[in-house]
């Protein structure tokens, strides 16, 4: 499974290159945004791990970028309690992020969850015509799509495997906790906010094709989805 690391941190590239690679991944390094956005843009990478201050294109930048083209799923590598790193790279359609400094077991656990929710899917045996229609939103389990009448949404993988599982739960609550487990392969931190900014981010998507309310914040529990009339 081959990863694309874009950092500006050689000897940090060079210790997880060489860690990664026992753990079964191929990895390529890059050290500046110009040219980890090229190889993003011309590659299909399992991952992409994206440090935020880059030299030529900041982190932000190649993920904005690369958003209007290609879904692969991304981890931002942020400076430790920088929040507004965090929550703008969910903001862009960073699937997950992790501040530096990190274990890199913690890291791996990060990775392996997303790819691992990626093998999964890839190996289900969905037929062509799998699909859920929720007030007015159809998901295609099958192609991965959801769409609004014949607007496809532009989803990253992330937003839509919440997207798919508030489906599939239409009308009951979600707990935060449950998508995280379910989705990001991992336990809800405390304070952790990337739950809510992938909702909001799905919102705002479904909102440019459709009018009215389809997920409903339930404070302190989760979210549900709408099931409509």
């Amino acid at each position: 499974m081959k990863l694309l690391m874009i950092d500006d941190d050689t000897g940090l590239c060079e210790l997880l290159s060489e860690y990664l690679t026992a753990q079964g991944f191929e990895i390529q390094s890059v050290h500046d945004g110009e040219q980890g956005l090229k190889l993003a843009q011309a590659n299909d990478y399992a991952l992409i791990l994206l440090d935020v201050m880059l030299p030529t294109l900041d982190g932000f930048e190649v993920l904005k970028q690369l958003r209007q083209t290609k879904l692969t799923p991304v981890i931002m590598l942020t400076a430790k309690g920088e929040d507004f790193d965090r929550i703008f790279g969910l903001e862009l359609g960073a699937d997950d992020y992790i501040p530096k400094p990190f274990n890199h077991r913690e890291l791996l656990a990060r990775v392996k969850a997303i790819t691992r929710r990626i093998e999964h899917i890839n190996s289900l045996n969905l037929a062509a015509t799998s699909k859920l229609l929720v007030n007015g939103i159809t998901v295609n389990l099958a192609a991965r799509e959801a769409s609004i009448d014949s607007s496809t949404l532009t989803l990253t993988g992330t937003e839509y495997e919440i997207l798919t599982l508030l489906c599939k739960n239409a009308g009951e609550v979600v707990s935060k906790e449950q998508i995280s487990e379910e989705v990001l392969g991992r336990r809800l931190a405390s304070f952790d906010r990337s739950i809510d900014m992938h909702v909001s981010n799905i919102r705002k998507k479904i909102a440019e094709h459709i009018s009215g309310e389809r997920i409903k914040t339930m404070r302190g529990t989760g979210y549900v989805f709408i099931q409509g009339e």
